[in-house]
């Protein structure tokens, strides 16, 4: 235990300079000050592609990429997942919060994507670098609000990926890229994402048109929610089993940002679903 009373999480900070100058000579270029206290590490070359990355003593449980919302608007960072992926770390778990390129700072379609795909396959040079436990990508969820949660189970469906998603966990997602559009979600947010209206032909880049899926969703969302209607999640859900996939609807209290506040009874409900995957 640390001073403060919670759990000791071991700093990767040492390891990762040493990867870096190793590597290129330059200290500085992929070790970073971090939102949450430990390392930022870089999985591409653009600003926006880097990850923080928090490791537990003792052997974890598994890794949880925490992908953050915000309609995959550039005025919205990693720094939303920060208390999430510390309070999962001190659960036991490895957790990689993961910043990307957003709309307004080189993001949309496909770079959005790309950046998500990257950065959960980095999560293998890490491992490799030792910098993770071993074992530890025997089990990786993908945890991301709203827009975040459109990118946690897009990535569940990638094709021939360097590191696997096991479960995915949708906070309040976008899932139904269309119904979103439909409905004005976040001012237009899908048309700036995709660069058009969506439609068939983004089949690709939309959860709801990418089933069945081959691993569980949960999709954990409050009837109350203001920003992110419940549709969005029942739809999926509806969608995913009548096509044989396994996914589940919990519903929460403390609309649409209440699965992101750490101590709320949304959160307690959705760590009791991370801490149960087996």
């Amino acid at each position: 235990m640390d001073a403060a009373g919670g759990p000791r999480r071991r700093t990767v900070l040492a390891a990762a300079v040493a990867l870096t100058a190793a590597a290129c000579g330059n200290e500085q270029e992929k070790a970073r000050p971090t939102t949450g206290g430990d390392v930022g590490t870089d999985y591409g070359e653009d600003p926006s592609q880097f990850g923080e990355l928090l490791v537990p003593d003792g052997e974890p449980r598994g890794v949880v990429v925490v992908i953050h919302g915000g309609f995959w608007k550039a005025a919205y960072d990693l720094s939303l997942g920060t208390p999430l992926a510390q309070d999962l770390t001190g659960r036991g778990w490895v957790t990689w919060n993961l910043e990307y390129r957003r709309v307004g700072n080189g993001g949309g379609v496909p770079a959005t994507l790309d950046d998500v795909a990257a950065g959960i396959d980095h999560l293998a040079s890490l491992a490799d670098d030792g910098l993770l436990p071993e074992g530890s990508l025997d089990r990786v969820v993908t945890l991301g609000h709203s827009a975040g949660g459109h990118l946690a189970t897009w990535a569940a469906g990638r094709e021939a990926p360097r590191v696997p998603v096991t479960h995915v966990v949708s906070q309040a997602g976008v899932l139904d890229l269309v119904a979103a559009a439909r409905d004005g979600l976040g001012g237009g947010a899908v048309g700036a994402f995709l660069g058009h209206a969506p439609g068939p032909a983004d089949a690709a880049a939309d959860p709801a048109q990418q089933l069945p899926l081959d691993v569980p969703v949960w999709c954990v969302h409050a009837p109350d929610d203001e920003i992110v209607p419940i549709s969005q999640s029942r739809g999926y859900v509806d969608r995913a089993t009548a096509a044989g996939a396994t996914a589940e609807l919990v519903e929460v209290t403390g609309g649409h940002f209440g699965v992101i506040e750490v101590g709320s009874q949304a959160w307690v409900r959705i760590r009791s679903v991370i801490d149960g995957l087996r």
